[in-house]
């Protein structure tokens, strides 16, 4: 029988996973000041151990302010090095997957509430707040506290932030580096007509509103060992006329190939309270299926992708390369192994767990 395709091994760059499970990027907000703490690596720690290909660190500030909350994980300084460093030690005692960091800034979206605390925004004069940037002067929700439009000089700031830590990220031997470019934070931002209203020559035309976000990306790749990916998580639509749509898109992921991109990620949505998303399964398939129509780097999928038939037959279309996995594996943290099994493939698990292996699939381990 020949290896289903969710089961082959792929070359991202020079890093190569075992299979096409990604484990997406997911906001824990158990941080403290930006740096890791215990949850993290149990949360991790278990994720480590599903068998997938490649598993990626939830969104990270590069920046105190680019967080989305007061207790979202950051790469900033010395102390948040360590606590990722003292998790990763920990993670890679016992799994050796590959494991990538989503560099990020929410932007206007900064400032908020832990979602189990209603995730309102926090205003700047709050205990757990402070005053966000944003390319122009406007809030994501009227009833917000605006935020402050972002002059050059703080433009370069950031963009040497996402420099600093992906040589951070280096240090601490991470293997890939994801740029968060979508759900409505700050790079989405300023590539959005919707959000970025600028009269300067980072705002207005398509090839104006790629600019920082393009710097940005040259920034980090330049930063981060050349034998290491970078890649970028993009929106493909805003879901709203006149917004940021997958024509943008494909334009842009075009530039990011053109500079040495290795993959681009493709969700939607998040930068306005207008958007009308159509969701049910592998919703967003279609978006990613365009942007690899146009590239030649693999293409990840992610939304609602569930079921074990349903990720395979994403990949045997040819519709993406990859498929991502969130809730889902939190949901079930063996769904590697279970897809395995259900497919006629085989998952590499810890010798602990061996035993555990159900005697109608006795090749699943190994």
């Amino acid at each position: 029988m020949s290896l289903p395709k969710l089961f082959e091994p792929l070359a991202v760059g020079a890093l190569s996973l075992a299979n096409r499970i990604v484990i997406a990027p997911m906001c824990q907000y158990s941080a403290v000041d930006g740096r890791m703490t215990d949850w993290h690596t149990i949360h991790l720690g278990q994720l480590a151990l599903s068998g997938a290909g490649l598993l990626t660190i939830e969104a990270t500030a590069v920046v105190p302010e680019g967080r989305i909350s007061y207790a979202d994980v950051g790469l900033w300084n010395d102390a948040t090095e360590q606590a990722m460093g003292e998790v990763l030690a920990s993670v890679r005692r016992w799994s050796k997957m590959p494991i990538a960091i989503q560099l990020a800034h929410a932007g206007r979206k900064a400032s908020t509430d832990l979602p189990w605390q209603g995730g309102g925004q926090l205003a700047p004069d709050h205990a757990h707040g402070w005053q966000t940037v944003a390319p122009s002067a406007q809030p994501f929700k009227a009833s917000q506290h605006a935020p402050v439009a972002l002059d050059r000089a703080g433009m370069d700031a950031i963009r040497e932030a996402f420099a600093d830590a992906a040589r951070r990220a280096a240090r601490l031997g991470i293997d890939a580096v994801q740029i968060h470019a979508a759900h409505g934070y700050l790079l989405h931002q300023f590539l959005s007509p919707l959000s970025n209203t600028r009269e300067d020559d980072h705002g207005g035309s398509l090839e104006n509103r790629m600019r920082f976000p393009l710097e940005v990306f040259d920034a980090v790749r330049a930063a981060f060992p050349a034998e290491r990916p970078v890649s970028v998580r993009l929106s493909g639509t805003d879901w709203v006329p006149g917004g940021w749509d997958i024509e943008q898109t494909v334009a842009f992921s075009k530039a990011l190939e053109a500079r040495g991109c290795s993959a681009i990620h493709v969700s939607s949505g998040g930068l306005h309270p207008a958007q009308d998303i159509p969701v049910g399964p592998g919703y967003q398939v279609p978006l990613a299926r365009a942007v690899k129509q146009a590239v030649d780097i693999p293409v990840v999928a992610v939304g609602l992708i569930t079921d074990f038939d349903q990720a395979e037959a994403i990949l045997a279309a040819g519709d993406a390369d990859l498929v991502a996995i969130a809730r889902g594996i939190l949901y079930d943290p063996r769904w590697p192994w279970h897809a395995a099994a259900h497919l006629g493939a085989s998952v590499t698990a810890p010798p602990q767990y061996l035993r555990s292996q159900p005697r109608e699939f006795p090749n699943l381990l190994k």
